[in-house]
């Protein structure tokens, strides 16, 4: 398995995935022209990962914004993590937020609701 990185753009997160270390992170703006296209390699990449995942997976989730069409690509990669953790893996899935950004801590509170993986909620105070 190799190293994922994709460089962000203003429409696109930067996304990095380490199978060594069992780090993942997406950290941005999600607002791509194709939101499928854009987090195919990610869900295909953990869909290989999941076969020998790290004895921990930190997912890393720090999104400033994102589209109606990233949500649904989004929770696809979180459905690919709750298969992991199915399989005994650990999995620590980190959701930062703005202090004063509702919508996003709602929104990880609604990802938390749909998949079995525990959400770390943590606030990020300028």
């Amino acid at each position: 398995m190799e190293l994922i990185k994709i460089e962000g753009s203003p429409k696109t997160p930067t996304v990095i995935m380490n199978p060594e270390t069992g780090v993942v992170e997406i950290k941005g703006r999600s607002i791509p022209e194709n939101s499928i296209e854009f987090y195919k390699p990610v869900v295909d990449w953990l869909e290989e990962y999941s076969k020998s995942p790290a004895a921990k997976t930190v997912v890393n989730i720090q999104l400033e914004y994102f589209n109606t069409s990233s949500s649904k690509c989004i929770l696809d990669v979180f459905k690919k993590l709750e298969a992991i953790k199915k399989n005994q893996n650990d999995i620590v899935i980190n959701w930062y937020y703005e202090e004063d950004d509702e919508d996003m801590l709602e929104a990880g509170e609604d990802y938390e609701s749909i998949i079995k993986v525990p959400f770390k909620m943590i606030q990020i105070v300028d």
